[in-house]
């Protein structure tokens, strides 16, 4: 078996909250999903899970900048 398909343990309990907390102040300083995901060895899906689980609001796809279709900002 090769380490990308290999299992990482289950996170739960305090370790959890923790991770949850650490995953939160990053990603509200910036970082992206996949960012955390490469970081951590964990999937997409379970960063953004255990970000929820943080009550963090997530930020849209593609984030803020110029609008193609008007040339304006976006917020």
């Amino acid at each position: 078996m090769n380490e990308a398909s290999e299992k990482r343990p289950r996170v739960s309990g305090e370790e959890r909250t923790a991770l949850g907390a650490e995953l939160r102040r990053r990603y509200e300083a910036g970082e992206s999903i996949r960012m955390l995901s490469a970081a951590t060895g964990r999937s997409y899906g379970f960063v953004r899970t255990v970000l929820e689980e943080a009550g963090v609001e997530l930020r849209g796809r593609g984030g803020g900048g110029v609008s193609r279709r008007r040339g304006t900002i976006v917020e």
